[in-house]
């Protein structure tokens, strides 16, 4: 008899997940894991992350689904190469399968994974799942990566087939799952956490939203510009192919596209690994950024006195989500207002946001800052003002989240616009001088 183990990791779900599918074809016997990483948790200062709730929230969800093939989850809290090994020998299992993960640090541990589990005799086979394309398989005619977004695209449109979309049949392989007696979870304190009331709003990917999309997508206070879908592709509740087969069906190529944005910036983070602190382009990394904390700490709060920043600010520590274009308006003012390093505000969004994955956030921190993947040089310096006269015009997403906007208790602007600008195109142009 030929046991497995499947080890979930951003890819929490049943249907549609491509490892879980050839493990079950496989196998005679498949042992659903998952395991609490430390590395990583011991990094997260909030121990009531909205997150950590999330996953926990997902696992006690498929540990039912689990029951109900006369299985169960194992979890597990520690450094997964000694939790999968120890469970290896614990169940006789000849092969741990997973689907692949690109960010640096889940590279560096599967090189070390396959190694320590091939030492044990123990296969690690891991599959393409949370992308269409992989790195190295969409480049340039010299064998380079695109660095610009919309030749990338076309590239992938171009090598695009149907096929790569389909569904992995996993959920018709559940019996296969190995026989464990049911029991509780480990519980969240167990992990060192303490759950949060903040919960992710559920996903629409209906019809109406798809129709909708191109024309409301910009517009913060209009609930049909979004889907709610990024916290679910990040922890893979809701697989990468089932968004693309339903954006396509519908006939959304502006919906497909956000999707392809989000793929080019996992090409991007592979191939500049340390982009995370490191400037894309280099030239940047000389930019004499402003280190003032209070305007960091205003910017953080939301009490900047420019309502479409602080609005964003406000619903982003509130609710763990901010709209796309309010992230874009609010990156840019820490950068090219408050003349604030872009890895500040990066780390910032990457402690509150729901949907956080390296590749997307520091890609378009990156791009706001003009050290990444934007074409535009670095001039680009959006006017808060006429972001929001353009975007929220009668106030309606300002005023739900600053209910003292337009009254004695809301502050006056931190900087002035046109003093900033112009600070902030000196401020580059020193460090331009320096090439």
């Amino acid at each position: 008899m030929k046991k497995a183990i499947f080890w979930f990791r951003r890819d929490l779900r049943l249907e549609d997940n491509a490892g879980l599918f050839h493990a079950l074809e496989d196998c005679d016997q498949v042992i659903p894991v998952f395991v609490f990483d430390t590395t990583i948790l011991d990094r997260i200062e909030d121990k009531q992350d909205h997150r950590v709730t999330f996953i926990h929230d997902t696992l006690q969800e498929l540990n039912v689904e689990c029951h109900k093939h006369g299985s169960s989850l194992i979890v597990r809290l520690g450094d997964p190469q000694e939790v999968l090994v120890n469970l290896v020998k614990e169940h006789d299992a000849t092969a741990v399968y997973t689907n692949r993960d690109y960010e640096p640090y889940a590279r560096v541990r599967d090189e070390s994974m396959e190694k320590i589990l091939g030492d044990i005799d123990c296969e690690f086979k891991t599959y393409k799942d949370h992308i269409i394309f992989e790195p190295g398989e969409i480049l340039k005619d010299n064998k380079e990566p695109y660095m610009v977004y919309t030749p990338f695209k076309n590239k992938w449109l171009s090598y695009f087939q149907d096929e790569m979309i389909q569904e992995f049949p996993s959920i018709d392989g559940l019996s296969k799952l190995a026989p464990l007696p049911e029991g509780p979870l480990m519980g969240l304190k167990e992990i060192g956490f303490e759950p949060s009331s903040i919960k992710p709003r559920d996903y629409n990917l209906t019809a109406e939203v798809f129709n909708e999309y191109k024309l409301n997508r910009d517009y913060p206070n209009r609930a049909l510009g979004v889907s709610r879908i990024s916290p679910y592709l990040r922890f893979g509740q809701v697989s990468t192919r089932q968004a693309y087969r339903r954006a396509i069906s519908a006939g959304s190529d502006h919906f497909v596209s956000e999707l392809i944005w989000r793929e080019f910036f996992q090409h991007v983070l592979w191939h500049f690994p340390n982009s995370k602190r490191k400037a894309i382009k280099p030239l940047y990394d000389t930019v004499e950024w402003s280190r003032n904390k209070e305007h960091f700490k205003r910017w953080c709060e939301g009490t900047t006195g420019y309502p479409i920043v602080d609005a964003g600010m406000r619903e982003l520590n509130a609710t763990g989500y901010m709209h796309n274009r309010v992230r874009m308006i609010t990156a840019s003012f820490l950068c090219k207002h408050l003349q604030i390093d872009w890895r500040w505000g990066e780390e910032y969004f990457a402690k509150k946001l729901f949907d956080y994955e390296m590749a997307s956030n520091v890609g378009n921190w990156q791009w706001v800052a003009g050290s990444g993947t934007d074409t535009m040089p670095y001039f680009r310096i959006f006017n808060p003002y006429t972001q929001q006269e353009k975007f929220d015009s009668e106030g309606e997403y300002i005023t739900q989240w600053i209910p003292e906007y337009n009254t004695g208790e809301y502050p006056g602007p931190i900087v002035d616009h046109k003093e900033a600008r112009e600070k902030t195109l000196e401020m580059y142009k020193r460090a331009v001088k320096k090439k």
